[in-house]
């Protein structure tokens, strides 16, 4: 069983967490300020950390730092919701960031998301018709291979990893093209557009006004 320590204030917000994440099959342990979850991470080992940025004693920001040489994966779970505030937190080493108030459908994707990706080397992942070896870096679609350029993949893999999850598009670019993202949509969109025309994807991967892209089943 996963085990997910979550770092949070806020124990009505922390203890909705722990309960929704439970029924998905988790262990989870709550922290209700930064010093009592140093104190858990020293003393048990957590598969992931869902961390808020203001928190008593310690923040979130010098926690992850405490995190990091660890390699445990780390979600940001904050109110703080700009374009600065995400930025810094994916600079930081964050594998995620979620802004409050939040669906907890798209927490339990995120979390499934960021687990795989620190799963089994021989990973692979499928959606429709087509299937992903990471390793390999191999794309079928009903079994035949599909070319796709570096950046197509590691789009495509962001997408697939983030099914059913509104990506906004500064936190896509940051991942896939490891920049900060400086407003032009323009490189990113028209990756999306021959990913969508290669794969014949246009029912499958949405534009989600104002925010970004969706990867979802149309059915």
């Amino acid at each position: 069983m996963q085990k997910i320590l979550i770092v949070e204030d806020d124990a009505a917000i922390a203890n909705l967490i722990k309960i929704n994440l439970e029924t998905e099959g988790y262990r989870c342990t709550c922290a209700f300020d930064g010093k009592a979850g140093a104190d858990l991470i020293e003393e048990e080992h957590f598969d992931l950390i869902l961390l808020d940025i203001m928190l008593p004693e310690i923040d979130g920001y010098e926690l992850l730092e405490y995190i990091k040489p660890m390699g445990t994966p780390v979600i940001f779970l904050t109110a703080r919701g700009n374009v600065d505030d995400r930025i810094k937190g994916l600079k930081l080493g964050a594998d995620d960031y979620i802004v409050k108030p939040f669906q907890v459908g798209e927490l339990i994707a995120r979390v499934e998301a960021v687990l795989r990706r620190y799963g089994k080397a021989g990973q692979k992942l499928a959606f429709a018709d087509v299937e992903i070896d990471v390793v390999s870096r191999t794309v079928t679609q009903a079994g035949v291979p599909v070319e796709l350029t570096i950046k197509e993949f590691d789009l495509l893999v962001e997408l697939m990893q983030n099914k059913n999850v509104a990506l906004y598009r500064e936190r896509i670019y940051e991942k896939v093209w490891g920049g900060s993202f400086m407003g032009d949509t323009r490189t990113l969109d028209s990756h999306i557009q021959r990913l969508r025309k290669k794969l014949g994807w246009e029912n499958y991967i949405r534009t989600v006004f104002r925010i970004g892209y969706r990867l979802e089943d149309d059915t």
